[in-house]
């Protein structure tokens, strides 16, 4: 596709077509920088893919983010352009973020209306909370200073086109726990003979929902979510091993810390009174997603100049966002683009059924160059 080539829905669907995960995404990367370059921006490819547009005589700048990685699903989609990788499948919408992030850089780069420096993040793994973080550690913000950074996600079941957001806590953390019991396996004709673990895991997985429902004040958004259940059993042996996984989001640091506290308390006590040796790996790498008012101020000032429809005071999400780390740098603001309420684009992101929505891509491009125009706007000389 050349400089003069250009459909916002055929960029999709190639990106669609050809998706990467995290930390894998050679050709997604080299079709981004080889789009930049032809539409004159400075490119730098590290571990994603930085542009860099200057214009006028302005000395601020703002960084913008799109995500690159997809997920390893099987896709069940029925469209013209399925995946052709195998168990790999763009169902976030990612395709689109990019081909939005895209065309806006062009249509800037050809008739700009800016004055000032934008910076266009494209970033990698964002799927498994490492690709924001990868960036930092190489320098971005070192490199490509920005005072402001941007994001936006699309939001399936919402209207086209309308720009959610609030200022604050705008996405939960998530942390991910795995537990490991170890007892004595046995005969599962003797269970007194051993020190049967897998009882000990099955009253552990109830007694950590008290954490949320007893531990936390009510309202707190908090979720603890036991997702695996291993044991090395067999049909007739009593497993003396047994691995807990599972998921905790939180709005807020110290509710997150509470949760980690009590998980260790709640898993020592019921090991303790079983007899068996208990340990809890509590990490965090999705952090809250805080939005700052001036930033997200700006997002509905240019929402507004687009014409699209707004809910400024969007209910902060459960899911989490890699985003988050960017926000914590510098100020920033995150909001979501409505994908559309029926049909694939109403299905649940992360669904094998899921598909972006065409019709939201010129939208998605019109709402960037009115932000960038917002944020770095021409200054008029006295008398004119």
């Amino acid at each position: 596709m050349g400089a003069d080539d250009f459909s916002l829905p055929a960029l999709r669907h190639d990106f669609h077509r050809f998706p990467e995960l995290g930390f894998r995404e050679s050709r997604t990367k080299a079709k981004i920088a080889k789009f930049l370059r032809e539409h004159g921006l400075e490119v730098h490819v590290g571990v994603g893919v930085v542009g860099v547009l200057r214009s006028g005589d302005g000395n601020r700048a703002i960084g913008l983010r799109a995500d690159m990685d997809a997920l390893p699903i099987h896709e069940a989609s029925r469209h013209e352009y399925p995946s052709e990788a195998p168990g790999v499948m763009h169902a976030c919408g990612h395709d689109g973020h990019m081909t939005m992030l895209l065309g806006a850089a062009r249509t800037l780069a050809g008739n700009s209306g800016f004055s000032g420096t934008v910076v266009f993040i494209f970033q990698p793994n964002e799927e498994h909370g490492l690709g924001a973080q990868a960036m930092l550690k190489e320098g971005l913000l070192e490199r490509f200073p920005i005072e402001e950074v941007y994001a936006l996600h699309n939001l399936p079941g919402a209207p086209v086109g309308q720009v959610s957001t609030r200022p604050g806590l705008i996405c939960s953390s998530e942390s991910l726990f795995e537990i490991s019991i170890r007892g004595q396996g046995g005969h599962a004709s003797m269970p007194q003979a051993g020190r049967d673990s897998i009882t000990v895991g099955a009253e552990l997985v109830l007694a950590l929902q008290t954490i949320v429902s007893r531990k936390l004040p009510p309202g707190t958004g908090a979720v603890v979510s036991v997702t695996e259940f291993l044991t090395d059993g067999q049909r007739n042996v009593l497993p003396g091993a047994v691995t807990l996984k599972g998921d905790v989001r939180a709005r807020s640091p110290e509710d997150r810390s509470t949760v980690e506290i009590f998980m260790r308390q709640i898993a020592e006590g019921v090991a303790s009174a079983h007899g068996v040796s208990v340990t809890v790996d509590f990490s965090t790498e999705f952090i809250e997603t805080i939005n700052a008012a001036g930033p997200t101020e700006a997002v509905m000032r240019a929402a507004r100049s687009a014409g699209l429809d707004i809910m400024s005071d969007r209910q902060p999400m459960s899911f989490s966002e890699d985003f988050a780390h960017f926000a914590a740098a510098v100020p920033g603001c995150f909001l979501l683009l409505g994908n559309g309420e029926v049909g694939a684009h109403g299905q649940p992101l992360h669904s094998n059924e899921y598909d972006f929505n065409d019709d939201v891509l010129p939208i998605g491009v019109a709402f960037w160059t009115e932000l960038v125009r917002d944020r770095l706007p021409i200054q008029q000389e006295e008398g004119q």
